[in-house]
């Protein structure tokens, strides 16, 4: 079984992954739904930190520290982290935001590895739709230091169009010069289903509204 596969039946067993009728936060009406909150075991997020550093290591891409956006990306971030330790022998920064600026205690936006001027950071996200995310990131690592942030993983490349016609994730790499490495895209769903499932025409007439760019 290759690693995309084993990636969606991972999923998919999770709860992750699921098909039916779902409206997304942008007001589309979509057949299929990723919802990351469903990861809740300690296999889950061991294997997801796993599936999150092969990807990582098979970019060839450099960095001195991974961001997590709260919330969703600090799990993500500190499990890719724990993997590329565990399984690869690399011992990278990890670090996190909160929501709001603590104003006692060490206080600060930061949890974790402090950026400096010079470093080169990777964002670890879950499912990018709009963009805001990643693009408040970027912001919040910019007034903090002088650093680049060279790269974005996320599970699933939904390959849907941003602002305008083009793909978000082909938005953020403009924008931002910003590299973008999905574990899996809704291609690589329609293609691991079996010939004559229903499921793969709801999922192209999907594609057909709202797909924008080539699967990555």
């Amino acid at each position: 079984m290759n690693r995309k596969q084993e990636f969606i039946d991972f999923m998919t067993s999770a709860g992750v992954l699921t098909f039916g009728d779902f409206t997304t936060k942008s007001g589309r009406k979509t057949p299929y739904f990723i919802n990351t909150g469903n990861y809740k075991t300690g296999m889950h997020i061991s294997r997801l930190g796993d599936f999150y550093a092969e990807r990582i290591i098979e970019s060839g891409e450099k960095y001195d520290a991974l961001f997590g956006p709260a919330y969703k990306g600090i799990t993500l971030a500190a499990a890719a982290a724990a993997s590329l330790y565990r399984n690869h022998g690399t011992n990278v920064a990890y670090f996190f935001n909160r929501k709001e600026t603590k104003d006692h205690g060490e206080g600060g936006s930061l949890i974790g590895h402090v950026p400096k001027a010079g470093e080169i950071i990777t964002i670890i996200e879950d499912v990018v739709t709009a963009g805001t995310a990643v693009r408040e990131s970027i912001s919040l690592l910019k007034s903090i230091a002088d650093v680049t942030v060279a790269s974005l993983f996320v599970s699933v490349d939904r390959m849907e169009k941003g602002k305008g016609n083009r793909s978000t994730l082909d938005e953020l790499m403009d924008e931002f010069g910003i590299n973008v490495y999905p574990i899996i895209n809704a291609r690589d769903i329609i293609e691991s289903m079996p010939e004559g499932d229903g499921r793969i025409e709801k999922m192209e007439e999907y594609l057909e509204l709202y797909g924008a760019g080539k699967p990555r």
